[in-house]
């Protein structure tokens, strides 16, 4: 383990004081789930809007964007997985958002070959199979950086959705059944590597763009592992270092999710992360519990925390379960938490009346937006809602609706709206299903959700914006061409003027 300079201690030691005040709650936004991206497609699996897997605001170009994850199949549709830049209004005095509107859909590819949302097939070959979760533009070049699940991958492409390179996948997250790559095993069988569909669900840029940092939603296998031999998810998780330069791994630092016990509660993970500089992050961490397609609706817990791995301790070759070696030092995490999403004064604004007074599911989005008149930061939040459609083993798709007076969800024949059937407060369909026949009314497509904060500079212990791109090289102004021939010039004359003596 290095030792710590004095201003990396101060730095860690100054994070976990408590900030003057909390980020301030401004506004929300609801978005119909029936919303179109700009793809062209007009149906729920070539057009229907992915909210948000993740966000990220790019302040230099003032852009918006939002991930879509691998599709409405689960894995099991083919679909071209792709980014939304967007538009949104921002109160510079209040921090108040508005008029979300998609602005162009940017579709990964391979040359002409689809980076799809299908599950590998066969199980041992990732080619371009491809679940996105994570994503940042890169400061300088302003190329997109994404990570996805399958691989788990981070993976970078040019601002035309145009794969320009692979990023080095750590040999301890690289999902094994003994001896054998296996892409689609379950958690139960895997014996090492990422856990499936929880893979690299975050990621972030250092503001100077030299590092980026990929974060599991959970910890590997190995993680999980318990004295008998069984799997129990790990209390730990993982954030992975890169050198943007080289695509090579710098480092693992170990994450403490929240709950009690030796593993989480309630499907508790990561779903993003955001750098406030070379050290510092904000972390999003949520339970599955809340308004879904499939989830329990009861005790949804979602908060954002301050983090800082300035002094933790490189743990790649470290299993994180049981006693972690000693001098084994954790990234630090701030108490109390930065924001808490589901706070009663959010659940009950007007602006999310969609909701009904219940949080959402899934958190996944998160970044820090333009910066207000007073000084503060606007810090964005959003949510996926799994395209507001679900599956049964076959495959078979089916779009859920939910009633936010009650909190009822039932759930239809696709893009039909008849044959509809009850969905249980605990997320399955009822075993006692009750057709309830064509949409009863005040049932709508479970939304996507914007919410918006302002944060002081103090509130996040500092915080350092992504530098300026590098310039286009361009045409020389009209002096300095000029100035260039004249040079030119003389220096052709001198190159053959006669030498003295010849």
């Amino acid at each position: 383990m290095r030792t710590p300079t004095f201003a990396a201690a101060l730095a860690a030691l100054l994070s976990l004081l408590p900030a003057q005040a909390a980020p301030q709650f401004t506004n929300g936004l609801t978005i119909g789930g029936a919303e179109l991206d700009r793809s062209g497609g007009t149906t729920v699996n070539d057009g229907r809007l992915g909210f948000f897997s993740d966000l990220y605001y790019d302040p230099h170009r003032n852009e918006w964007w939002g991930l879509s994850d691998r599709g409405p199949g689960g894995g099991t549709i083919s679909y071209n997985t792709r980014l939304n830049r967007f538009s949104l209004d921002v109160n510079p005095l209040t921090g108040e958002i508005s008029n979300f509107a998609v602005q162009q859909t940017i579709l990964f590819r391979d040359g002409a070959q689809a980076f799809n949302g299908l599950a590998p097939s066969p199980s041992n070959v990732l080619g371009n199979a491809f679940d996105p979760e994570g994503m940042v533009i890169l400061p300088g070049s302003g190329n997109i950086l994404v990570s996805d699940e399958y691989g788990p991958s981070v993976i970078e492409f040019d601002r035309n959705g145009q794969l320009v390179r692979r990023y080095e996948v750590p040999a301890n997250l690289i999902p094994m059944v003994g001896s054998n790559v296996d892409y689609n095993a379950t958690s139960s069988t895997l014996t090492a590597g990422r856990e499936n569909n929880r893979g690299l669900e975050g990621l972030a840029v250092s503001p100077d763009g030299r590092y980026a940092f990929a974060m599991l939603q959970n910890g590997t296998i190995t993680d999980g592992f318990q004295a008998n031999g069984s799997f129990n998810r790990s209390m730990y998780t993982r954030i992975i270092k890169y050198d943007t330069s080289t695509g090579n791994v710098l480092g693992q630092y170990a994450y403490q999710l929240d709950g009690n016990g030796p593993s989480p509660s309630q499907g508790r993970g990561i779903s993003a992360i955001v750098a406030l500089d070379a050290n510092r992050f904000m972390v999003l961490e949520r339970n599955n519990r809340g308004v879904g397609v499939e989830s329990n609706l009861s005790n949804p817990d979602k908060k954002i925390y301050i983090i800082d791995i300035s002094m933790a301790t490189d743990v790649s070759a470290i299993a994180l379960s049981g006693s972690l070696p000693n001098g084994t030092v954790l990234a630090s995490k701030s108490t109390p938490a930065l924001a808490d999403l589901v706070a009663s004064s959010i659940l009950n604004d007007a602006s999310l009346a969609a909701l009904g007074g219940r949080g959402a599911e899934k958190w996944e989005g998160l970044t820090v937006g333009p910066q207000l008149s007073d000084g503060s930061f606007l810090l964005l939040a959003g949510t996926d809602n799994d395209y507001s459609v679900t599956q049964n083993g076959t495959g078979t798709q089916f779009d859920v609706y939910y009633n936010p007076a009650d909190g009822s969800r039932v759930q239809c024949d696709l893009g039909t709206q008849v044959h509809c059937t009850s969905i249980s407060t605990t997320g399955a369909v009822s075993s006692n299903p009750g057709n309830v026949g064509d949409l009863p009314d005040s049932y709508e497509l479970i939304p996507g959700v914007l919410i918006g904060f302002r944060a002081s500079v103090q509130d996040l212990g500092g915080y350092t914006p992504p530098v300026a791109p590098i310039p286009a090289p361009g045409p020389l102004p009209l002096a300095g061409a000029m100035a260039a021939l004249g040079w030119s010039r003389r220096l052709r004359r001198r190159l053959h003027a006669p030498r003295p003596g010849r």
